[in-house]
């Protein structure tokens, strides 16, 4: 465990190193979120009793969507290591002790934090500036609080696990692009990040909520906001780890399967 926690935080201070590209994100993400604020209160003054989520919960909601926006980026991939695959170059990667899906999600968890540490809190802070009921407002009870901060680290184990089963599917595919591009826009849809789930047709919201997509940014997100309290916290927390546990296991039997059949030539 020693080796994969110091391999964690080697990525994590080398992505801590970019706060240029940190601090454009930053504006990008406080703008993109004022657009959406605007769109949904154009849309809240047409019809406010057809809203299906209360207006500030929808308003944490967006806020914290762009602070955490780098945390379930899912068309952000490290394509050097699907490239490795199709290429040979994971031999590499094998020659080292340690256990190449432990290596990896260590390494795609450490590349996710580093880039939303730098932006997360900047964005919250600018959210909470602006005037109620837009803004970010943190009213939340210490226990809610609590369930937030766990709900988001099951987030984190979601959506790195989802990534570690796409790379292990690398293993069995000629050209791994065209999943990883249909990855994004599938979770974007599902998992509430074009709008969030509340606003989808009941049908298809039943089945994103059970997705491994709705485990993601859907539950920690509207849990801070109050939109899922109650016994439905522990019911969206417990989806959370049912999926994470699901995919790591997964992922790591497809990733042996693959590393079984893996022949490099050399010369």
């Amino acid at each position: 465990m020693k080796k994969y926690l110091s391999f964690f935080k080697m990525r994590l201070m080398a992505g801590l190193q970019y706060r240029t590209a940190a601090l454009a994100g930053l504006s990008t993400q406080f703008v993109w979120g004022g657009m959406e604020i605007l769109l949904y209160r154009a849309l809240w003054c047409a019809h406010p009793g057809r809203f299906p989520m209360g207006v500030e919960a929808l308003a944490a909601y967006i806020w914290l969507q762009q602070a955490y926006l780098t945390f379930f980026a899912l068309w952000q991939w490290e394509w050097e290591l699907a490239e490795s695959v199709r290429t040979g170059a994971v031999a590499y990667e094998l020659t080292r002790p340690t256990d190449l899906y432990g290596m990896w999600f260590a390494r795609s968890l450490a590349l996710r934090l580093s880039r939303g540490l730098l932006r997360a809190a900047p964005v919250i802070a600018l959210g909470a500036l602006i005037p109620a009921p837009w803004g970010l407002r943190i009213r939340v009870s210490p226990a809610v609080f609590a369930l937030f901060l766990v709900s988001s680290a099951l987030m984190l184990a979601v959506v790195c696990s989802f990534v570690m089963l796409v790379y292990a599917l690398t293993f069995f595919l000629e050209d791994f692009r065209g999943v990883m591009m249909l990855g994004a826009p599938v979770a974007d849809l599902l998992g509430g990040g074009i709008v969030p789930l509340p606003f989808l047709p009941a049908g298809l919201r039943k089945a994103a909520e059970l997705s491994p997509f709705g485990a993601m940014q859907n539950v920690p997100l509207r849990i801070f906001g109050g939109d899922i309290a109650g016994a439905e916290i522990a019911k969206a927390i417990g989806l959370q780890v049912f999926w994470a546990a699901a995919m790591i296991l997964t992922g790591y039997a497809i990733m042996r399967a693959g590393l079984r059949r893996v022949c490099v030539a050399g010369g």
